[in-house]
């Protein structure tokens, strides 16, 4: 399965060390279907940001992968801004190794979930077979936690990305960026209590890695109130969801992270406005009725995200 669009992918790597010397982030948004590439690539084009559209392994069961890829095609023959194609927490070398072969701008192996021996091994795996062949590959070290709940310093250390330890991993595998654990988590449910970032941990990371290697942070999504509101008004339960305070995203690109993941906010803009959708419009039935205002919300959504980021007029 191979991107075969007129206009080309860009290499991820130019993406994050262009954003590493200007002190911002490129969003890295998840994809699923085609009115969630429109949105994110429309906001993309209007507000001249470069862009990491994401497939994980999830969506591409969902969608297809040959689906994906055509509509990714279409993206870059309808806009002018540097778009980037990545494999979002790619679980074995098999996956990465399909990804690779079909044209994906970079992978992610995603062995946080094994020893430091063995996700050392991985990822190896993974980045030998990837940069003879032009593609560059995260990796992931540390583990991201459930929602933070008085974490202790000890399970801190257990669970947070050790300084010492990015350094030997980035040194022994090769891999172009590295996630990190400070805080965030996957989902909509990051915190109980007041939002903390490790920004101390991150400082220690970046001196230990070098100032001029990208970091990566996953589970960034911001949960706005808003958002969770629109979809609780309109049926939904999803109390007490709360995520990372956009104000902490520009301390945490002067400390190296240069990619910025987001989902969970894409999925809550997304089901807010199909909600809102039907309550007030019940005699409702054509898909482009109700997926119209979604794609809308999403797009809103993201172009605040760019200009959080500060990717506006990057392209």
């Amino acid at each position: 399965m191979t991107v075969c669009a007129s206009r080309q992918l860009v290499p991820t790597s130019e993406l994050l060390i262009a954003a590493l010397k200007g002190k911002y982030a490129v969003g890295a948004y998840n994809v699923n279907n085609m009115e969630l590439l429109q949105a994110i690539v429309e906001a993309g084009n209007e507000l001249k940001a470069p862009l990491i559209l994401q497939v994980s392994a999830g969506a591409r069961k969902y969608a297809n992968e040959a689906y994906l890829i055509k509509l990714v095609e279409a993206a870059l023959n309808s806009s002018t801004i540097p778009i980037a194609l990545h494999l979002d927490h790619g679980e074995d070398f098999e996956i990465c190794k399909a990804c690779i072969d079909g044209g994906f701008s970079s992978v992610m192996i995603d062995g946080s979930k094994h020893s430091f021996e063995d996700n050392i091994a991985l990822t190896k795996q993974v980045v030998d077979y990837a940069h003879p062949r032009g593609i560059s590959v995260e990796a992931e070290l540390g583990k991201l936690a459930g929602v933070e709940d008085n974490i202790s310093v000890s399970e801190k250390d257990a669970i947070y990305t050790n300084p010492a330890e990015a350094k030997e991993f980035i040194e022994r595998t090769g891999v172009d960026s590295l996630a990190v654990a400070i805080g965030t988590s996957h989902g909509a449910y990051k915190f109980k209590g007041e939002a903390k970032l490790d920004f101390v941990r991150l400082a220690e990371i970046q001196q230990a890695v070098g100032l001029d290697y990208p970091l990566v942070l996953h589970g960034s999504s911001s949960v706005p109130a808003y958002l969770v509101k629109i979809c609780n008004d309109f049926g939904a339960e999803i109390p007490g969801a709360k995520g990372v305070p956009e104000e902490m995203f520009s301390q945490a690109t002067k400390l190296g992270v240069a990619k910025i993941n987001v989902d969970t906010d894409l999925r809550l803009a997304f089901t807010g406005a199909i909600r809102k959708h039907f309550a007030e419009n019940p005699s409702h039935f054509d898909p482009r009725q109700y997926l119209t205002p979604a794609r809308a919300a999403v797009k809103e959504l993201v172009k605040g995200k760019i200009k959080v980021f500060g990717t506006d007029g990057k392209a």
